[in-house]
């Protein structure tokens, strides 16, 4: 019998990516999703690209109700991978009840559903965002977090927390934070990608609707930070890659392979690479002189931060195999493929 992994916003970005990489690997697939900032459509996508499609239930994970419904009916799974979350630095800014609101509630009721019913083993998205900016770098799981230069950031943090201390009170709950550093691209298929809705707060999407013509231009966020040419520094990992650490974490649980009840892992390239960096990079793979403008500084912005991913290396034998080109091809790929209305 098939191990059944809940995936909750599994058409999102990230959620849609691990997803197809769980069905490659002969997991049973179920998604959770209020399709809030996703589409019902990417179903259909991860089938055309598995050959199978997984189950799509709509609903608020907010709305507890719902959920134990939602358990009732699915009383097998065997591990819970939580992306559910609204994840805009910029808007969280400006929005942080509806942040504290959404990214804690969801996470407490997925919890207590836990427990309730008995599933054991949690992957939790959360983010580098949580080591605010970091006095060393690269960034190692040691790393003491600064305070959160965000809402967004500030959920990861206070939902890592959350988790920990709920693996402490309960024995039978296993947890795995996989600290995210910056994930671009998309799959090779071109049919599952980065589709913010409105206007992206993110850097790849923006440069790829520039480049398209849907945005006049793209703004670069300050050029006077402490780096060699001014701009912020991130370390950017092709999102394949990434869905498929994952997986690895996932089968550590399930195999009961994990070391402690709560653990912690970087996932990134060990590079940084600034915004202009990874705008030459856009430029040498599509061919195309992007039209940009330096503008301030962003609320909420880190000045520089990469990970140190030997942890992760080690302990989870993965490791990022894409380049940045290779992921700002897939981007760019993916890109044409939803304007042209193919796939």
């Amino acid at each position: 019998m098939k191990n059944k992994i809940l995936v909750t916003g599994g058409t999102g970005y990230i959620g849609s990516h691990t997803s197809v990489e769980l069905i490659k690997e002969g997991f049973d697939v179920v998604i959770i999703d209020n399709l809030y900032n996703s589409e019902a459509e990417i179903i259909d996508r991860i089938h055309k690209i598995t050959g199978v499609k997984p189950v799509l239930e709509v609903f608020d994970l907010c709305d507890q109700e719902k959920l134990d419904i939602f358990f009732k009916k699915y009383n097998d799974i065997s591990a819970i991978i939580h992306f559910a979350a609204y994840k805009a630095v910029g808007e969280s800014v400006n929005k942080p009840l509806e942040y504290y609101r959404n990214n804690l509630l969801s996470l407490v009721n997925v919890l207590d559903a836990m427990k309730r019913f008995g599933v054991s083993d949690l992957v939790f998205s959360s983010s580098c965002t949580v080591y605010g900016q970091p006095e060393k770098l690269p960034v190692t799981e040691d790393a003491p977090l600064q305070p959160a230069t965000s809402p967004y950031g500030n959920t990861k943090q206070i939902g890592e927390a959350i988790i920990r201390d709920t693996t402490v009170s309960d024995k039978n709950i296993k947890a795995v934070s996989l600290r995210y550093f910056n994930p671009i691209g998309a799959h090779p298929s071109a049919l599952i990608g980065e589709l913010p809705r409105g206007v992206p707060e993110n850097l790849v999407p923006y440069i790829t609707q520039t480049a398209y013509g849907l945005r006049d231009e793209l703004k670069v966020f300050g050029n006077d930070y402490d780096t060699p040419d001014g701009s912020c520094i991130r370390d950017y990992l092709h999102v394949v890659d990434l869905a498929k650490a994952h997986v690895v974490a996932v089968k550590r649980l399930i195999g009961r392979r994990n070391k402690t009840n709560y653990e912690v892992f970087n996932l990134g390239t060990g590079k940084g690479v600034s915004v202009l960096e990874a705008i030459k990079s856009f430029e040498r793979v599509s061919g195309i002189k992007l039209k940009y403008k330096i503008t301030g500084r962003r609320a909420g912005d880190i000045e520089k931060i990469w990970a140190d991913p030997s942890f992760a290396n080690k302990e989870l034998a993965w490791k990022t195999l894409s380049s940045l080109d290779e992921a700002m091809k897939t981007a760019w790929d993916w890109e044409k493929n939803i304007r042209n209305k193919k796939g």
